[in-house]
């Protein structure tokens, strides 16, 4: 019988897409989740389990009734702004919880692990694209919690044997190409469905800082569709099932976009005018984050199919226009 794979936070935006992509590959999927941030309608089949990473009796009970041959992690708050204001919530969460896993991972031997992490661990670049050998300076607490885990893995592999491969991803955009799941949080803080809700309210963007060392002004992202994340997730499972080292990739398409080129092509997407307001710089805001993908394509052979901005606006567009 084939073990499952554990995805936990598996009902949030990136774990449901997850879920989706495990299913279409025929593995059994066992979701974990508390809802705080997630929706079970977003779950399009696998078993779910609705509870904590730290209720230590529902995590052995899992963990004895399921043969689990790998953990997805992706049940981290991940705001910034938020976490500079609720530190505490952020610790709690996205450190205290997931050692609870990984102890209950180790209980049960269960030694293949795979984590969400972000480009919020390496704070304000030093240099563009960033790889995976620049240094790690986080300006938040989101981007401490992550990099802590990262280390903390480190030191598992050390002392238990316990593999991991770590994700690090840049924007996460767009939806499922079916339109049936996409992007849900509330509040919503990222900037594609922040416009794309607008466009359906005829409501103006806040632009935060047009003095930036870009050429238009505003702060420059990389956007990478939520599949072609999914597909990373994969094959770093292959990597893991086939006995690879522990490890990190960064994730992006290494193409960068200003504000308000997302915003021209979103008018362009969605046929709407889409008014802008310009507001202060938030603190904490790099001007250029960009990322370099290039381990990952090499090592595992990852290739991106959404590499055109337009068309992951498009596939978030059908979601949210639905």
């Amino acid at each position: 019988m084939m073990e499952k794979i554990l995805v936990v936070g598996g009902a949030g935006y990136i774990g449901s897409h997850m879920v989706k992509a495990l299913l279409d590959k025929n593995y059994p999927v066992l979701v974990l989740d508390n809802l705080s941030t997630g929706h079970s309608e977003l779950l399009t089949g696998g078993e779910f389990v609705q509870g904590s990473l730290g209720d230590k009796d529902l995590m052995d009970r899992i963990f004895t009734a399921n043969r689990i041959g790998a953990v997805m992690h992706f049940a981290a708050f991940s705001l910034v702004g938020e976490s500079v204001q609720q530190p505490l919530k952020y610790y709690r969460n996205n450190i205290t919880e997931t050692i609870a896993l990984i102890e209950a991972m180790v209980r049960h031997s269960v030694q293949r692990f795979i984590f969400s992490s972000t480009a919020a661990l390496f704070g304000e670049p030093e240099y563009t694209p960033i790889d995976e050998n620049h240094p790690c300076r986080p300006t938040n607490p989101y981007g401490v919690t992550k990099l802590c885990v990262e280390r903390l893995l480190s030191d598992c592999d050390a002392a238990h044997g316990l593999k991991s491969i770590c994700l690090r991803y840049f924007n996460a955009a767009g939806a499922d190409a079916s339109g049936a799941i996409g992007e849900m949080h509330e509040p919503e803080s990222h900037l594609i469905p922040l416009i794309l809700k607008n466009a359906l309210t005829d409501t103006p963007i806040k632009i935060f800082g047009t003095d930036y060392p870009t050429p238009d002004g505003t702060c420059i992202r990389d956007y990478i569709h939520v599949t072609d994340l999914a597909q990373a997730h994969l094959l770093a499972l292959q990597a893991l099932l086939d006995g690879s080292q522990s490890c990190a990739y960064n994730l992006g398409n290494s193409i960068g976009y200003s504000v308000r080129q997302v915003i021209d092509l979103a008018r362009k997407v969605t046929g709407k005018t889409i008014p802008a307001l310009e507001e202060d710089r938030r603190p904490g805001d790099p001007a250029v984050l960009v990322a370099d993908s290039a381990k990952i394509k090499r090592e595992l052979n990852w290739v991106p199919r959404y590499e055109d901005l337009e068309k992951i606006i498009a596939t978030a567009w059908k979601w949210h226009a639905r």
